[in-house]
């Protein structure tokens, strides 16, 4: 499987694009986006079109754009009983079009346009409709990567819950930090080295085991003078309620 379209101009999107361009074993042979100005300079502008009725034949239709507006690409496509898989970790097979070999190729990552991701370390998560399919996108996903998982829907719906939990909010703590650190004059760049080996624990931990702070010392008079310094009524709660569920998950577990 060798000729591929792309349907998206968003993040996960144009990291496909830009890795196939750059493959020899695969040939990019159309980009659907609405808006082309989206599409990296670096990719031929001759290969984008804004009409469904222009879109060409290939071996894989690949669908990235948001889990809203899955099923109405999907419909719009204007053929029939050709292999067509969307990257969403959340929606069903079955958001896309039942007239079209329907399959699932989920890059599990967090993809930003203008930060470079080395496609060899993604895991891939795989779901076809028709078991003869199932070989055919492997193949195809072996390209990218040699990390393959066959996942349900029903399985994928959990990888993507934790995958908020694990990477989406653990951002938004460290913007809660930076923030923090903007209000009080301090450099955030020496959180670094402890945000790293946080993670380097995981890989040697199971993660309970690997919590450390105030809260599973159930050090009250720290915990007590954190929320004293949080003037921010939602962050404050915040802080709180992670304590308390670190205390009672840790009382379980531990």
């Amino acid at each position: 499987m060798n000729n591929v379209i792309v349907l998206g101009s968003g993040n996960v999107a144009s990291h496909v694009i830009q890795f196939i361009n750059e493959n020899n074993e695969l040939n990019l042979v159309q980009i659907y986006a609405r808006n082309s100005n989206k599409i990296d300079n670096s990719i031929n502008k001759n290969l984008v079109t804004d009409d469904y009725l222009k879109i060409k034949e290939a071996d894989i239709y690949i669908i990235a754009v948001s889990d809203n507006s899955i099923a109405e690409v999907s419909k719009n496509l204007p053929f029939k009983n050709r292999f067509v898989v969307h990257t969403s970790g959340s929606a069903d097979l079955d958001q896309i079009d039942s007239k079209n070999r329907r399959g699932v190729f989920y890059p599990l990552q967090t993809f930003s346009k203008n930060k470079t991701v080395d496609f060899s370390q993604i895991p891939f998560c795989l779901e076809t409709e028709f078991e003869n399919d199932f070989p055919i996108l492997e193949y195809f996903t072996q390209k990218f990567s040699s990390k393959v998982y066959r996942i349900s829907s029903e399985q994928r719906k959990y990888i993507h819950v934790t995958a908020v939990f694990v990477s989406n909010f653990t951002n938004h703590m460290f913007t809660i930090g930076n923030e923090i650190c903007k209000e009080n004059d301090i450099p955030f760049e020496i959180f670094k080295p402890l945000i790293q080996e946080t993670f380097n624990k995981i890989n040697e931990l199971e993660p309970v085991l690997a919590q450390t702070g105030p809260a599973v010392r159930n050090d009250s008079n720290t915990l007590k003078k954190h929320l004293e310094l949080i003037t921010n009524e939602k962050i404050k709660s915040l802080y709180l309620n992670i304590s308390e569920s670190i205390q009672n998950y840790n009382v379980k577990k531990l």
